[in-house]
């Protein structure tokens, strides 16, 4: 087993506590689904949000999918004029066998603005 970091974002239509939980849902789904992890694999979760994104905690609605074991924590995002707005981002830090060239980060919505490169 190898720590690896998983990094994903996803865009929100409205600054609403159900489109934040909604959000968080699909994008907390999709990285587990995505490299074949479970929340007790996940040693901790860094989340960020943009400034426009204040109705609700992302960590709180992770918590709420099952993660009541694992350490959960939120900050603002950089405030940089002219960046994606209403974008929650996330980093995963957990326990895998998999290479650092297999994890599959994933960005959903308009946050795939974010990373063409590997988007979905």
């Amino acid at each position: 087993m190898s720590l690896r970091a998983i990094r994903g974002a996803i865009q929100v239509p409205a600054n609403t506590a159900a489109d934040i939980a909604r959000g968080v849902q699909e994008l907390v789904s999709a990285i587990l689904q995505a490299n074949e992890l479970s929340p007790a694999d996940v040693v901790s979760v860094f989340f960020t949000s943009t400034v426009d994104l204040n109705a609700a905690f992302p960590a709180a609605v992770c918590r709420e999918m099952g993660f009541a074991n694992v350490p959960l924590i939120g900050s603002v995002e950089v405030d940089v004029p002219g960046a994606l707005d209403k974008t929650i981002r996330a980093m995963f830090h957990v326990e895998t066998t998999r290479s650092a060239e297999q994890i599959s980060h994933i960005y959903l919505h308009g946050a795939a603005a974010l990373r063409r490169d590997i988007a979905q």
